[in-house]
């Protein structure tokens, strides 16, 4: 099993990796989700996930999350054959939490290089400020 931790980490980069993980058939868990970043300015991302979460019917979806850990796990659904069992059967691998539960606080984890929001030379957003911003009750 591998452990990820999200923070200040840019949110679509960390999810390439992770999906390609679950594909292969390991178990991953991210914690601190609500610290993962996306890249663009702030104005922009939430126009774009307003316009997500509005879309569609009330009843018959489309669906669109507004947690920091839902929102995360909804960009690794994107990178994986939702639509084939194989893709599925993936999708089940991946734990995404809010914050860093007991069970995960001593065990090692992994910070990925080449997904540090220090390489951004522009504005981001983190996904705890972009889920309030959508109308997120603070439970984290």
């Amino acid at each position: 099993m591998k452990i990820y931790d999200a923070t200040n980490q840019i949110a679509g980069r960390l999810a390439t990796r992770v999906a390609k993980d679950i594909l292969s058939g390991e178990k991953v868990v991210i914690v601190n989700a609500e610290k993962a970043v996306l890249s663009g300015k702030e104005k922009t991302k939430y126009e774009e996930y307003k316009q997500k979460i509005d879309r569609g019917d009330v009843k018959k979806g489309p669906f669109y999350p507004k947690y920091p850990d839902a929102i995360l796990r909804r960009i690794i659904r994107g990178m994986i054959p939702w639509h084939k069992p194989k893709g599925r059967q993936a999708y089940k691998r991946v734990k995404v939490f809010i914050g860093e539960p007991d069970e995960f606080k001593d065990k090692e984890k992994i910070k990925l290089e080449d997904a540090d929001v220090s390489k951004l030379k522009y504005d981001y957003i983190t996904l705890e400020k972009l889920s309030l911003m959508l109308g997120a009750k603070k439970r984290w």
